[in-house]
């Protein structure tokens, strides 16, 4: 557990790296793959050559006897949502960060690019049951109050439930929104609740994972622990059969998870703790552009 000082230092490192990434990278990719609602009329202005003249305001023109023409702007004020695992299972790291970690960064880097285009924030911690609710709000305090208390928040639950998340969200959010579910989804069956999820909202799933979830090391008898359930068990990591028996359990649990996104229409993206998430975020962006 971080102490304050340490909690602040870490914020602080986490906003400059973000904002940084924000304001070079995201903010132009994030604001063309989340548009907003539509065109609204901003205001008129003089005619100049080139313009469409379908966009001439004629009862202007008449009045003023001069060509004016109407000028739209996007309408925004999006709202985007971050449902956050912070189940036991996502402290998990074995390489370069935990999954945590790897979260906290995401949540940051979606969170400035949202606030730079004018979008409001809210986040959801979850694990078997909802921990926490922060409401949707703009500006740079809100956005670094979110990130202090993703690396300071306890859980009172250690499980994962998608599909009660999913519903609870699906009750309380009236408005259409952007939801990014961030986990590593080692959960029960949520298939309709996404479905559901992803007719009312523009849902993204973020899949992070280990890459010790996916394979074992040949390094012989270990114990292992279930860190929701608390189970322990010996394994005989040298035995290549186990070893394939648990690269198969991984296999079918992601292709659960893309199965369920593809059905409901929803989009997932997936990062390796130890993989360069800027480049697969920026690969997402310019796929929805």
């Amino acid at each position: 557990m971080l102490d304050t000082a340490e909690i602040l230092k870490k914020v602080r490192q986490i906003e400059i790296k973000t904002k940084g990434l924000t304001n070079h990278i995201f903010a132009g990719e994030y604001h063309s793959a989340f548009k907003g609602r539509g065109m609204s009329f901003s205001e008129v202005r003089d005619y100049h050559f080139g313009d469409d003249v379908r966009s001439i305001d004629w009862n202007v023109t008449a009045r003023f006897n001069h060509p004016f023409v109407k000028v739209f702007e996007e309408e925004r004020e999006l709202t985007v949502m971050l449902l956050v695992d912070m189940s036991e299972s996502s402290s998990f790291g074995t390489q370069k960060r935990d999954k945590r970690e790897l979260i906290t960064e995401l949540c940051a880097v979606l969170a400035f690019s949202a606030i730079k285009n004018n979008d409001k924030v809210g986040v959801i911690f979850f694990s078997d049951g909802m921990e926490k609710y922060i409401p949707p709000k703009k500006g740079k305090s809100h956005i670094l109050f979110i990130i202090r208390e993703l690396l300071s928040f306890t859980p009172k639950r250690k499980g994962t439930n998608i599909k009660e998340t999913l519903r609870f969200f699906n009750n309380a959010a009236k408005k259409r929104s952007i939801v990014f579910l961030l986990s590593d989804f080692l959960s029960g069956e949520y298939q309709d609740a996404l479905n559901i999820a992803a007719k009312r909202h523009d849902m993204v799933g973020i899949q992070v994972y280990d890459q010790r979830d996916r394979e074992l090391p040949p390094v012989g008898l270990i114990q292992v622990a279930d860190a929701e359930t608390g189970a322990t068990q010996w394994v005989d990591t040298a035995d290549r059969r186990v070893r394939q028996y648990y690269e198969h359990q991984f296999a079918q649990h992601a292709q659960y998870c893309k199965n369920a996104f593809m059905k409901s229409g929803a989009e997932l993206m997936t990062i390796r703790t130890d993989e360069d998430y800027v480049k697969a975020l920026q690969t997402f962006f310019l796929n929805r552009a």
